[in-house]
């Protein structure tokens, strides 16, 4: 019974992302094929802990795009200590040393970063808006706006100046997760579960890749698009666009 609850209330925010935000995800999806027909290359940084997952659904992913360059960032990574996560997060500058290690802002116009955060008010999701603007890199927001604005404004949780991802990206796809990320309340049990923010943010940027490639198709290009390494042919396949984009992708070999 609960799988089934669980089910049709994550269908539902599915649907209602993929009819709000289709004009949204468009938009994006043009600035991102004419970053990546240009050869550039468009960084994705899940700002802090499980964000970043949609960051690592997109390396070297079957039926995905050779030209996202994910940020692995250990600071913010669950493997070396869930709870440690917070800590970088919420660190004045730390963002901006993420930047500076993975060479974001060195191409200019050639470049494009996707930022993702479920509630985008922390201190890493506004410093590294900011600095993109600064270094000229076109920023692409996937966070949910009802999700910030639940937020106090004088949360510790929050970015000094108490801004909001949503407000502060060149464009803003709303992933429409809820406040404290779970859906489903069960019983008497006062905490609800079925996390949402992971299935929210990876839908999103398989959207964006079909997107991408439907521009690519419109004008009969053939889109950098990596297959299956686990099919007869997949890995043979690939060679050519890990060797273009390997100098560029951080983590693809």
């Amino acid at each position: 019974m609960t799988t089934e609850l669980l089910k049709n209330d994550i269908c539902a925010l599915l649907d209602l992302i993929a009819r709000e935000e289709k004009a949204r995800i468009a938009t994006a999806a043009a600035k991102i094929f004419n970053i990546v027909s240009a050869d550039g290359i468009v960084h994705v940084l899940g700002v802090g802990a499980h964000s970043m997952l949609a960051a690592e659904e997109v390396l070297w992913r079957a039926g995905g795009l050779a030209a996202w360059n994910p940020i692995i960032d250990p600071g913010t990574s669950l493997v070396n200590g869930a709870k440690k996560t917070i800590c970088f997060e919420r660190l004045p500058g730390y963002g901006i040393g993420v930047l500076d290690a993975y060479g974001v802002g060195l191409r200019g116009t050639d470049e494009a970063m996707v930022l993702i955060n479920a509630y985008g008010v922390n201190t890493m999701s506004l410093e590294v808006a900011y600095e993109c603007r600064k270094r000229g890199v076109f920023t692409i927001g996937v966070t949910s706006m009802a999700y910030a604005l639940s937020v106090p404004a004088d949360a510790p949780i929050r970015h000094v100046l108490g801004k909001n991802l949503y407000q502060e990206t060149d464009i803003f796809i709303d992933s429409h997760v809820p406040e404290g990320d779970a859906l489903l309340t069960i019983g008497n049990v006062g905490q609800k579960v079925g996390s949402v923010s992971t299935m929210c943010n990876c839908f999103i940027m398989n959207a964006l890749v079909c997107a991408v490639v439907e521009e690519f198709d419109k004008r009969g290009m053939e889109p950098p698009i990596f297959a299956s390494a686990n099919t007869a042919e997949g890995m043979a396949g690939n060679e050519r666009w890990e060797k273009k984009y390997a100098p560029l992708v951080r983590h693809l070999l």
